[in-house]
């Protein structure tokens, strides 16, 4: 097929790491002819849109799956301390923009909304209070509160106290300077400020179809969903953030270090609330401990939100088991994932992991009343009426060869890229879109050594991200 173009970058998605990569890229290099392609009719529709995310300014705050207990007695910090300094990255980007009018005012996209942790019972409140005491040696959780005092845990989160037996002993952490971000609206405002750079060119309803090497970079084939016309673009550097097709378009780049991987989608609900009394009654976003066998993504909580300028409250995520890679993905997708060079690892994992699966199913099958009796755990007066369920996004988990014939299921991100750092893709879930800066900046590093290393570039993101320098 003839080429049809030319760009020095092709974006594949248009999430929040697309447009993040994309608003780095035009800071650094403004002469840079950028094209993105989205398959959807609109940017952030996928995990990047609010209803498909928790929403949360992932920053270790609250996640106490990011700080699990160790043998003796402490916890470890280490990954909760390392997101904190990535949120704190991300936020200082997004502020440097709103800043240059390149966003629309922060609160469009960002609130202050306290984040906690709760517990019940002697054995969690005695981890929560080891983790406190370690946390607040580092300084981005020198603020963090502890308190076991029941009446003062209602003032903080009266929904959640409200009901409650006052037997069991309760314990909460609360930073208040947690965040809210609709990652949907970030996206889109970053997006919009792309579109005003000469350069840069954002086709929606186009789906990228297959990628092939073209010299020193790629063929870009591209179909118009709207009008089924196909064309080929030869890019210098491609970036995948397809979310759940990810991992699909990487392994038709052929590169060698995409072999071995494969994936574990997880799709997920939320029980909404519709009475306006409730949801004014709770400004916090609540996390508790994953139930055994649950996923990452599972971790229960009840989230204040706000989505198109409404003050929203969600419970949940609920996991359920999928064969779709993305919410407006096919069934076959995970079928057509296994391939000769991933069989060993998928099924290493798989039967490594029945239980999840197991858990998965159990919760898919699950009835209203059933998932308003777990919302009872941390709003005990909660009424099966104030309640909908609402269809959360999906997430493709990593399996990763193991090197030895089995293969690891991982609940994170990774950035695969190409040896010549051509081809950049980013793989799995969680935290992802509140790390996208430090994320984007790991493959600038990786993709663009020589301009990383000038001290133009260096100049420019000290410019930019003042706590680089």
């Amino acid at each position: 097929m003839a080429v049809d173009g030319e760009c020095d970058v092709a974006l594949i998605g248009a999430g929040i790491m697309s447009a993040t990569l994309g608003t780095l890229l035009g800071k650094l290099e403004p002469t840079l002819q950028v094209e993105a392609f989205e398959r959807l009719d609109r940017a952030a529709a996928e995990s990047s849109d609010a209803w498909n995310n928790a929403g949360t300014g992932h920053a270790g705050y609250c996640e106490l799956n990011y700080t699990p207990p160790a043998a003796d007695g402490s916890v470890d910090c280490t990954k909760a301390v390392r997101i904190a300094e990535q949120f704190a990255t991300s936020l200082e980007l997004w502020r440097a923009l709103v800043a240059g009018g390149e966003l629309p005012d922060a609160a469009s996209f960002l609130r202050q909304v306290p984040h906690l942790s709760f517990v019940a019972g002697e054995g969690d409140v005695a981890f929560l209070r080891a983790r406190a005491r370690q946390l607040v040696s580092w300084p981005r959780f020198g603020d963090l509160e502890y308190s076991e005092d029941p009446e003062q845990i209602a003032a903080w989160i009266p929904l959640v106290m409200d009901g409650r037996d006052r037997g069991p002993p309760v314990a909460v952490t609360r930073m208040t300077r947690g965040t809210d971000v609709n990652f949907g609206a970030l996206t889109r405002g970053m997006f919009a400020a792309l579109a005003t750079r000469p350069g840069f060119a954002l086709h929606l309803d186009h789906e990228v179809v297959d990628l092939r090497r073209d010299g020193g970079g790629w063929r870009v084939d591209v179909r118009d969903l709207a009008s089924g016309d196909q064309r080929t673009v030869r890019a210098r550097f491609v970036f995948i953030g397809a979310g759940g097709y990810s991992l699909s378009l990487l392994e038709r780049t052929g590169i060698p270090e995409a072999r071995g991987y494969g994936a574990f989608p997880v799709s997920g609900q939320w029980l909404r609330c519709t009475n306006p009394e409730v949801i004014a009654r709770h400004h916090a976003k609540v996390y508790g401990k994953a139930a055994v066998g649950a996923p990452p993504m599972s971790v229960p909580h009840l989230d204040t939100r706000w989505i198109g300028g409404r003050q929203e409250l969600l419970f949940g995520p609920y996991a359920g088991f999928t064969t779709r890679f993305l919410k407006r993905g096919s069934a076959l997708d995970l079928l057509g994932s296994i391939g000769i060079h991933n069989l060993r690892a998928l099924l290493s994992a798989g039967l490594e992991n029945l239980d999840l699966t197991r858990y998965l199913v159990g919760q898919a099958m699950l009835s209203t009343e059933e998932r308003v009796a777990l919302l009872r755990r941390y709003c005990p007066r909660a009424n099966d009426d104030d309640w909908d369920v609402q269809v959360a996004g999906l997430r493709v988990q990593i399996i990763k060869s193991d090197g030895h014939g089995g293969g690891d299921l991982r609940f994170g991100t990774e950035v695969v890229t190409s040896a010549d750092g051509t081809v950049a893709a980013l793989l799995g879930a969680s935290p992802g879109a509140s790390t996208a800066v430090s994320i984007m900046l790991e493959v600038l590093a990786r993709c663009f050594p020589a301009q990383w290393a000038s001290p133009i570039w260096r100049a420019r993101l000290v410019e930019l991200l003042p706590s680089l320098g």
